[in-house]
């Protein structure tokens, strides 16, 4: 199965008094691999998605599994997937690994609209393939 693949680093303004990342840079770090995803994966910046094509991807849904402590100092490898691509959405897999324990599974599904209305858009066709170059079967 191919992914993305990027990394975290776990900063110290990122966690609590015990050490332990807070719950919500979890989804922090979900979206800055998202973007990051759209420019080294996909070929576009984000930036230029929003401001420029004025295509945007509002999360509709969100799960996170957290599997093991992100603590300050770790160094996350991400796995990204994409478990569907429909036609107006997708849904990505983010697996957070330190070492060999994995330590956060997450799955986001976005939407795909015209910013300006927020009426549904089709995931436009340039990007499907880059996509597709990272499809997981979806697990139950």
């Amino acid at each position: 199965m191919s992914a993305f693949e990027s990394e975290v680093r776990v900063r110290f303004g990122d966690v609590d008094a015990a050490g332990i990342a807070y719950f919500p840079r979890i989804h922090g770090y979900l979206h800055e691999v998202f973007e990051e995803l759209w420019e080294r994966h996909v070929g576009v910046r984000y930036a230029e998605l929003i401001a420029g094509r004025r295509i945007g991807f509002p999360l509709v849904h969100s799960s996170v599994d957290f599997r093991s402590p992100l603590r300050f100092g770790d160094r996350a490898i991400v796995r990204v997937t994409c478990t569907k691509l429909g036609r107006s959405s997708l849904t990505l897999r983010y697996r957070f690994a330190v070492d060999s324990r994995l330590c956060v599974d997450a799955r986001q599904t976005t939407a795909t609209v015209r910013l300006d209305t927020l009426e549904p858009l089709p995931m436009p066709d340039e990007f499907r393939p880059r996509f597709a170059a990272i499809f997981e079967e979806p697990s139950p």
